[in-house]
């Protein structure tokens, strides 16, 4: 890696750091479910899905990749985060909680990638 492409990572991770906590530094329960911890990863998703799709239509320099893929959404996304908040969810055995923190983390963060593909697809198609 070149120096260049370190700034590019730094100010992505920067950037992708600062809006987490900014978004999960008040913290959102509905009934034991962590919400802000969702919405990042959905969130994150999302973003990811648009910028595969507009990377890939305008063929972006790998250094963007680092700057909003690496950097930006993988500081963004909050994988550790989540796996603890199951993990306290489990040990309070709070089963039926941990099973909707479970599929909604994981399903919505899948739709929101595949939406967010869609979204840039049919944008930059028209």
């Amino acid at each position: 890696m070149k120096g260049l492409e370190y700034i590019f990572l730094a100010v992505g991770s920067v950037l992708g750091a600062f809006l987490r906590y900014k978004v999960t530094e008040s913290p959102i329960i509905f009934n034991t479910l962590p919400l802000n911890v969702l919405i990042i990863n959905v969130l994150g998703a999302f973003i990811l899905g648009v910028f595969v799709v507009v990377s890939e239509q305008w063929n972006l320099d790998g250094r963007y990749s680092l700057f909003a893929a690496v950097g930006f959404c993988g500081s963004l996304t909050t994988m550790s985060s989540f796996a603890l908040d199951s993990s306290n969810l489990l040990e309070g055995n709070h089963y039926g909680t941990l099973a909707i923190n479970l599929v909604a983390n994981i399903g919505l963060s899948i739709t929101a990638l595949i939406g967010g593909k869609s979204l840039m697809s049919a944008i930059i198609n028209n």
